[in-house]
């Protein structure tokens, strides 16, 4: 029998608990996008965590359970309740004590058999031990966890840890579910819009971020200059939304574009020439077809 082990781990919770700052300090890299607003994540990412002959952790970022305002949230909902299946273990992701928004969660967990960790993020926010007892304590109280692991997303405190632990839980003569160079199911088309859409939700206010989502028309690279040629479009509900995306004399669209610029030159490790449009496509959110064709929704 081998000793080496692989799992899937899913990572669940409410928004804004830092359920992709969680993922991406794991890897160490960035692979999810992430802001102090809910709904930034829309989609299942994978990040695929290796050391070689020892472990291959899968873990599983998904969506925040939100309210449903539309059919947006709907799908989105939908997503994270369709990636609790299948997992070897979940990751449930607080950073505050318990609230009846956890309810919901925690009665889907009660129908399944996988182990559970509570992990507390945000220790580095929290008044001490006794803060950080508060919320244990809280949850305790409402669901029987494997195990219990205060981190810091940010600070990465702990995380070490956390991983030691996860690969204690895994059994034995595990398998490779993905080439040890695999990193994620994130698309270079897909990273791009989704680094622009982080500009969207850091850089405007209200009803724009969450009425707006980013389509990547065309993606050509350029082995000349050894750059991506990107056009992309901005989509929003409504023609005043658009009128604040551009801003007054293109300004606000010029300063999305070039901050996802940065980002993307980091992520993917080549410049980007990038292109950015914003179109109106009325009530884009309740369309089925249109969600359909931008991706959303999909598991």
């Amino acid at each position: 029998m081998s000793s080496f082990k692989s799992g899937f781990i899913a990572i669940i919770g409410r928004p804004n608990v830092g359920k992709s700052s969680l993922l991406n300090s794991l890897l160490n890299t960035k692979v999810a996008i992430t802001s102090p607003k809910p709904e930034t994540t829309r989609s299942r990412i994978l990040g695929v965590l290796n050391k070689t002959d020892q472990y291959q952790l899968v873990f599983v970022d998904t969506p925040g359970i939100n309210e449903q305002f539309n059919l947006l949230d709907q799908k989105i909902n939908e997503v994270t309740i369709s990636s609790l299946e299948g997992n070897d273990l979940i990751y449930y992701v607080v950073d505050q004590a318990y609230h009846k928004k956890d309810e919901a969660i925690i009665n889907l967990f009660k129908r399944l058999d996988t182990p559970i960790y509570l992990i507390v993020n945000k220790i580095d926010l929290l008044k001490g031990k006794q803060g950080i007892d508060k919320i244990i304590l809280s949850f305790l109280d409402k669901f029987p966890f494997e195990a219990v692991i205060p981190v810091s997303a940010k600070d990465k405190t702990y995380l070490n840890r956390l991983i030691e632990i996860t690969v204690n839980l895994l059994e034995d003569d595990g398998v490779m579910f993905f080439p040890d160079d695999y990193l994620t199911n994130q698309s270079d088309a897909l990273m791009i819009s989704e680094l622009i859409r982080e500009k969207i939700l850091n850089l405007t206010e209200k009803e724009v971020p969450y009425a707006t989502t980013v389509i990547i028309e065309t993606l050509d690279y350029n082995e000349e200059f050894k750059t991506y040629d990107v056009n992309a479009s901005i989509i929003v509900e409504r023609d005043s939304q658009k009128k604040i995306l551009i801003g007054k004399n293109g300004e606000k669209i010029k300063q999305i574009g070039t901050e996802a610029r940065k980002d993307i030159n980091q992520v993917l490790e080549t410049r980007v020439h990038l292109d950015l449009f914003v179109k109106t496509k009325k009530d884009w959110r309740n369309n089925p077809v249109k969600l359909k064709s931008y991706g959303i929704g999909e598991y």
